[in-house]
């Protein structure tokens, strides 16, 4: 099993910025595909962006030109920074492998883009 922990969110406003960073330990080994994921109230959960090992890169398209996935494979960690947000991006953020595992998914952190 892996433990995702996720941190870098909080309150900002429009057209504002965050970086989010999320750590992973446990059986990380074999984990190809890492990816941000969100949750916004009353909403399924949603893949924002994914990174392969290779650095084979995915985002939504409402995210295109604003959000920036890397990886750190060696540390285990993925980063999102996210520029230009807007309010429809307030949402749980949340990482996970891709496809996601229901015994995998952390705490999340909270963003949340208001004036």
């Amino acid at each position: 099993q892996v433990q995702f922990v996720e941190s870098g969110g909080g309150l900002v406003q429009p057209g504002g910025s965050l970086r989010l960073s999320c750590g992973a330990s446990g059986t990380t080994f074999g984990i190809s595909v890492m990816g941000w994921y969100r949750q916004a109230p009353g909403k399924q959960r949603e893949l924002v962006a994914s990174v392969t090992f290779g650095g084979r890169i995915y985002y939504i398209e409402s995210v295109k030109g604003r959000f920036t996935i890397t990886r750190n494979s060696a540390e285990n960690t993925i980063y999102l920074q996210m520029n230009s947000l807007k309010p429809e991006d307030t949402a749980a953020y949340y990482c996970n492998r891709v496809p996601a595992r229901a015994d995998d998914w952390g705490q999340g952190t909270q963003v949340t883009v208001s004036s």
